[in-house]
């Protein structure tokens, strides 16, 4: 197997750097004195641009090197982390993830960035005191090596050097114990180590950033001269002197814990493949097993579906990832709509150690911000507004998550205006959606906001407004054979909240038989299973409607829908399904049992077929296809509208 490719590994860093680099920025707007903040956007631009250079992307390295000298000014206290100059380092980040991802990135919109860097840099210098006291300086005594694969490695230790030597005043001794005879010299390789006493007014983390490159392979001890007592210097340099044992450490001593791999998601998504193969042969051997009788095959089959359960457990997990990974992407956005709205708006969030499959948390991202840019858009008033009304100045949006048996319940709230029922009501009038004067109960009429093209934007913004999203929205959630409901409250705000899956590749089904064919539908969606007598059968047979604890359920036949051309059984069976609060029997002609469902999409030439969301291949070898309950609700729903409007 061919190595990884350097440049999208480097890009894969690339996208880790940036993403802490966006969250330190976000957090120093709201705690501007945080010198732990500014030291680690500080350290991640550094290793940025050091990272870029050696890659060659040296654009990126040039652009990135103006942001890394701002943030050396701030942290030397010449320049204040004013709100411009995080603002203007979020926008230059931007660009820097362009040049990184290799995106067209035009170099007059990157000059016009570092010409307001420079500008904000300036002011920020002329805000701080005129006169400060002058820094303390220590004394460090700096003791390293480097791997005997250094050089070829492409690491140049007077680069180091120098940079020591930037930060004060440096004495360096080269020590020379390890260099070999000349006989036995190899001359591509580092035998030399460095001891280093450095007089600076900086910290021990400005020393271990001028290594930061090479600290996990090198040999690195850094101690105070000048300051504490001796058991005092052992506690203070304890966290580089554990660098230094790692480095030393006998091979199997390492990677015992935190030890992370970096896979890519195409390499999961084939293993998953597999394991969902291993699953389908091993129903069928079972079953094979069963037939024969014998008693030492049976053994087998039973220890082959143990540890497939366990394999397909185990893939399960690795598929999962925590949702903050999502969450974490809207604290930029709610910072950039707060700037482009004029409003004043806090996020906060809930449950971000939830854990849902990969697939679906790539596939909610862009529904969940329509939700959030809605939020900040439509629901929260301006701050004065806000206060007039009683409320705080700064609007509240919240995203939470928790887990609800094999679901996830994700909800965004806001304390906004709320949705006005009488303007939701005239645009569905005046779009036609529903007649003049229609009797709807309130749940109905604020699903009149997931139609397509439905907006009560008075006016078109960079933001919303446009009549698209909404009904996007709904689409891509029941896509994910999830749900979607919208509630609101007058003047105290709205709530969206979204029902999802905890993974698309294997799910619980329950096995129903049409006919001669054998469908799957999800159980995550099944009410309850009533009988169907023969009776009822015969006097629904105008009106398909059920009555259940005094609600009335529509039920479809899917032995017609499924032009079966064969006569029902005798004992039909009728299974309610649901979305939500919309609910549809489905009459089966019988109910086979549970059965955990490997799903297998669709081909191209099936994509359009709405009724089935994928197909399975059952322990006999046989395809049962998987009923998109979404759509089949939705189809029950209005055909039973149908029937109320010509009774």
């Amino acid at each position: 197997m061919s190595g990884a490719d350097p440049i999208e590994t480097f890009r894969q860093e690339a996208q880790d750097l940036l993403e802490q680099i966006e969250q330190g920025l976000l957090d120093l707007a709201h705690r501007p004195g945080d010198r732990e903040l500014v030291d680690a956007v500080f350290r991640g631009l550094h290793t940025l641009k050091g990272s870029g250079a050696m890659f060659g992307f040296d654009a990126l390295a040039a652009f990135t090197h103006h942001c890394e000298t701002a943030f050396d000014r701030v942290r030397k206290g010449e320049v204040a982390a004013t709100p411009e100059l995080v603002a203007v380092v979020l926008a230059a980040q931007d660009h820097m993830r362009a040049l990184a991802e290799g995106r067209p990135a035009s170099e007059v919109d990157g000059q016009a960035l570092l010409d307001d860097l420079h500008r904000v840099v300036e002011r920020a210098g002329q805000a701080e005191p005129a006169a400060a006291a002058a820094p303390a300086l220590t004394t460090w005594r700096v003791r390293f090596s480097l791997p005997a694969n250094a050089l070829v490695n492409g690491t140049r230790p007077l680069p180091l050097l120098d940079e020591l030597r930037e930060l004060g005043d440096c004495h360096v001794i080269a020590v020379t114990d390890a260099v070999p005879a000349l006989d036995a010299l190899v001359p591509t390789e580092c035998h030399l180590a460095w001891d280093v006493t450095l007089t600076t007014p900086h910290g021990r983390d400005a020393i271990e950033d001028v290594f930061i490159f090479v600290i996990d392979d090198m040999t690195l001890d850094i101690q105070r001269v000048d300051g504490p007592t001796t058991d005092e210097a052992v506690a203070d340099v304890a966290a580089p002197t554990a660098v230094a044992t790692q480095a030393e450490a006998a091979p199997e001593a390492r990677g015992k814990s935190g030890d992370t791999v970096r896979v890519p998601a195409e390499r999961l998504d084939e293993m998953m493949d597999r394991v969902g193969e291993l699953v389908i042969a091993q129903s069928r051997l079972k079953q094979l097993s069963a037939a024969s009788g014998d008693m030492a095959l049976r053994s087998v089959a039973e220890e082959i579906e143990r540890l497939a359960n366990e394999m397909r457990d185990t893939m399960m997990v690795v598929r999962m990832v925590p949702i903050i990974q999502l969450f974490g992407r809207f604290r930029r956005l709610i910072h950039d709509l707060a700037r482009d709205t004029g409003k004043s708006i806090e996020l906060s969030t809930e449950g971000e150690t939830t854990e849902l499959d990969k697939t679906v948390i790539e596939r909610l991202a862009d529904p969940l911000i329509h939700l959030v840019r809605n939020a900040a858009d439509h629901g929260l008033e301006t701050p004065e507004e806000r206060l007039a009304a009683g409320k705080p100045a700064a609007g509240q949006v919240l995203l939470a998550a928790r887990q609800s048996g094999a679901e996830v319940l994700i909800t965004i709230t806001d304390d906004g205006r709320g949705v006005d029922r009488e303007r939701v009501r005239a645009k569905a009038e005046e779009s036609g959606l529903i007649a003049a004067g229609a009797v709807l109960n309130d749940e109905e009429l604020l699903q009149l906001i997931f139609h397509p093209g439905f907006s009560t934007a008075k006016q078109i913004t960079s933001l919303s407004g446009r009549g698209v999203g909404m009904d996007v929205v709904k689409r891509t959630v029941e896509g994910l054979r999830g749900t979607i409901s919208l509630a609101s409250t007058p003047g105290q705000g709205s709530q969206v909240s979204l029902r999802i899956p905890l993974t698309l590749a294997i799910i619980d089904g329950l096995l129903v038989r049409v006919g001669t064919g054998r469908y799957v539908i999800p159980l995550a969606a099944v009410e309850e299973c009533v009988e169907l007598s023969v009776e009822q059968d015969v006097r629904s047979t105008g009106r398909s409607v059920l009555t259940l604890r005094d609600q009335l359920v529509p039920f479809m036949r899917l032995r017609t829908l499924f032009n079966t051309g064969l006569a029902p059984d005798p004992h039909q069976k009728i299974v309610v399904v649901s979305t939500g609060r919309e609910r549809v029997g489905l009459v089966v002609d019988q109910i086979l049992g549970d059965h955990q469902t490997v799903i297998k999409s669709l081909s191209a030439f099936h994509a359009d077929v709405e009724t089935f969301s994928g197909a399975t291949i059952l322990g006999d070898g046989s395809v049962a296809l998987i009923l998109d309950v979404a759509h089949l609700v939705a189809a029950g729903q209005r055909e039973e509208a149908q029937l109320r409007a010509a009774s």
